[in-house]
Parts: structure tokens; C-alpha cells; sequence
């Protein structure tokens, strides 16, 4: 099958078009004819040789890729699931072991991580909502908080900011969110009741509309410690880079605040999650954003665009 994969860390360029071997669905199993996969901000770090060591061991070429939307096309003997052949779904892959990434034309997982896409929407649309949905929605239910609560987004223009601002808003929080100019009107169609400028004094910005501070901040755009200005005292900071990653911040809340690394790997194969992210898409709770559509080969001017930054939307590579 052909697949977008890497036989050394590097640069976009070290992406290249591969050849592997066809797999197929085992028992429990079902196989997924990848039609889209988007292209995020983990797949760069797997590319780079940040999670090299994850990897050792593992035969190159390795492919990346953590968000697919196809169509199913082998269901394993012993699978449990409703899904049928030509169905269309979507997935989160979790490309750190011998398996191949979702940047390939055929994906095998087990059954359970696999759910119907979401009605009306297409494969590009379908590929941006996985890992990205499970990630705001494993970042809310860390954060417990009650309705009513203030919840600041930092980054709330990209892709999983939007997704943390939507679903906040239909939790019952109130969200409010830092913005460019250009990017106020999207940020507040998403939901956040209250937008404050971006820029270096944002936790101040904060403040200054919130005196008492807010109940959490979810820093999606890795601005890192001086944002605990902004949170009130017992409250949490969520941050969306590990230790030793690159754009992480080591971050000390003194016992005064929460410091919480949401997980996504903690929600794979969370069927029932993934099914939630599917209805609030269906239900309109969450849109997903599409800032282009490549061929797979396209790959490394995929990643140099999205290492650039300032998109809107995901970019989707299509098989």
C-alpha cells in the first residue's frame, strides 16, 4: 500500500512516498480505507525525532499521522461493532508503535476506536474532529468545572482552541478567549462571551475583565508560567506540551494552582467519547475547519506550511 512515511528524523523533506506491505483486519479488528488524514502539530514532533526513543526498536520507515476519516472495508473475525463495509468513519491512530501512522492508504485498528463519521460531514471534515475533539473534551473533563465557571483559551483561533471554545460554551462555561483583530469575529462565533487582544500582556488583559481571576486557562498556544497571572487562586493551568517537548514550559503553580498535561492517549479506543465528539459534530456544537486539502504526496509542504503557522483550519491530506 502506499503511505507517507520517514526512514530518518529531519526536516518536512524527510517525508517521502512509501511502499508497505497491504495489512489486514485480525480478529477484533476492523480496516479502514483512508480517504483523509490530518496533519497536526504531533505528527511534526514524531517526524523531528522528538519521540525517537518511543520508537526504538520499531523498523523504519515510520509513518505518521493521528487523525484518519475513511471507509470501512474489512471487518476481522470477532469483531464486535455495528459498523458495516462501505461505512463511512473516522478514527484516532496513535502511530508510536509497530502499527503504521494514519498517513496511509489502509489503517487496521481495533475495533472499538473506530466510529461512524459524522452525518453531512466529508472526509477532509471528518479527519480534523479525533484527535483534536478528544483532546478539548479530555481537557474539560480534567478540569471539572462547574457551569458557570470562567475558562480562558489561549490559542483559541487554531484548531483545538476552537474546539476547547465551542465545547466549553456547551458545557455552560464561560469562555473567554485571546484573539488577533483579524481572527475576533471567528473566535466569538465559537463561542467565547468575552475576547481579549493576544499578545505578550494577555493574562493581564485577563485581569483586568476578571479581577478575582479565572477558574482555568487552557494555553494551546504554549505561551507558558506568565499566564498564571490570569488564574485565580486554586485554580487550574492546562498545558499541551510534556516535559522535554519542544514548546513545552516547565510550569510551577507554588501550590496556588493546578498544573494539569492533558493526555490524549488517555482517551484511545474511548469508543464512547469518540461517539460524543461525533454528535456534537452532528448537532453542530462542533464545526470543523479545513485551511486546505493536499495528495498525500504534498506531504512536506503540508508540514512546512503548518510549522509556518498562522492557519485557520486544519490541513488534510487526501489518499
Amino acid at each position: 500500500m502506499r503511505a507517507i512515511g520517514l526512514y530518518e528524523f529531519g526536516g518536512p523533506d524527510v517525508l517521502r512516498v512509501v511502499d508497505l506491505p497491504e495489512p489486514h483486519a485480525g480478529p477484533g479488528e476492523v480496516r479502514v480505507r483512508v480517504r483523509a488524514a490530518a496533519v497536526n502539530p504531533a505528527d511534526t514532533l514524531l517526524r523531528s525525532g522528538v519521540h525517537a526513543r518511543a520508537l526504538a526498536g520499531v523498523p523504519a520507515p515510520y509513518v505518521p499521522g493521528m487523525d484518519i476519516a475513511g471507509v470501512i472495508d474489512e471487518i476481522g473475525p470477532g469483531a464486535e461493532t455495528e459498523l458495516s463495509p462501505g461505512e463511512p468513519v473516522m478514527a484516532m491512530v496513535m502511530p508510536l508503535g509497530p502499527a503504521a501512522g494514519g498517513y496511509a492508504e489502509y489503517v487496521v485498528l481495533p475495533a472499538g476506536w473506530v466510529v461512524p463519521a459524522p452525518a453531512g460531514t466529508d472526509h477532509a471534515a471528518a479527519a480534523t474532529l479525533p484527535m483534536n475533539g478528544l483532546t478539548a473534551q479530555l481537557t474539560l473533563d480534567r478540569l471539572a468545572l462547574a457551569p458557570g465557571s470562567v475558562l480562558a483559551v489561549i490559542g483559541a483561533a487554531g484548531t483545538l482552541g476552537g474546539y476547547l471554545v465551542q465545547l466549553g460554551r456547551h458545557a455552560g462555561l464561560t469562555v473567554v478567549a485571546d484573539a488577533a483583530p483579524a481572527d475576533e469575529s471567528l473566535v466569538r462565533l465559537s463561542g467565547a462571551a468575552d475576547v481579549v487582544p493576544r499578545g505578550s500582556d494577555v493574562a493581564g488583559r485577563i485581569r483586568d475583565r476578571y479581577p478575582d481571576g479565572v477558574a482555568a486557562i487552557a494555553d494551546t498556544a504554549l505561551v507558558g508560567p506568565r499566564l498564571l497571572d490570569a488564574v485565580r487562586d486554586g485554580g487550574t493551568y492546562a498545558r499541551f506540551r510534556s516535559s522535554g517537548e519542544p514548546g513545552a514550559h516547565e510550569v510551577d503553580g507554588n501550590g496556588r494552582i493546578t498544573v494539569r498535561t492533558p493526555f490524549v492517549p488517555d482517551y484511545a479506543g474511548r469508543t464512547d467519547k469518540l461517539h460524543q465528539i461525533r454528535r456534537l459534530a452532528e448537532a453542530g456544537v462542533l464545526t470543523p475547519r479545513i485551511a486546505a486539502t493536499l495528495p498525500a504526496a504534498e506531504a512536506p509542504a503540508a508540514h512546512r506550511r503548518l510549522e509556518a503557522g498562522g492557519l485557520r483550519g486544519r490541513l488534510v491530506l487526501t489518499f
